[in-house]
């Protein structure tokens, strides 16, 4: 199993707005046709004047990442409006194997 994980942050203002699009708009896209998707948790957290989003993607492997980022699959996926809402964001996502 592969985690796929990055952040963003946002304003006070935009958070909700963000989780709200999250929720709506970006993972239907990842939920409906990728095989190998498993799960997503999106992780929500203050720090200061933003609001820090971590989300973790779950996948069964390494080539149902791929199915979902691409060839290039080390870049993030920030859709447009997802962008609109960020202060800023990782250009990059990570990828960790579940060893437990």
């Amino acid at each position: 199993m592969i985690a796929r994980i990055w952040k963003g942050w946002t304003t006070h203002e935009n958070a909700s707005a963000y989780e709200e699009l999250f929720k709506t708009i970006v993972l239907p896209k990842v939920t409906e046709g990728v095989s190998g998707y498993i799960s997503t948790n999106l992780l929500r957290r203050e720090v200061g004047d933003e609001v820090e989003f971590t989300t973790v993607f779950w996948f069964t492997s390494l080539d149902a990442v791929k199915s979902f980022a691409g060839p290039n699959f080390g870049q993030a996926v920030v859709p447009d409006q997802v962008k609109e809402l960020m202060s800023r964001y990782e250009k990059t996502a990570h990828h960790h194997d579940v060893a437990l």
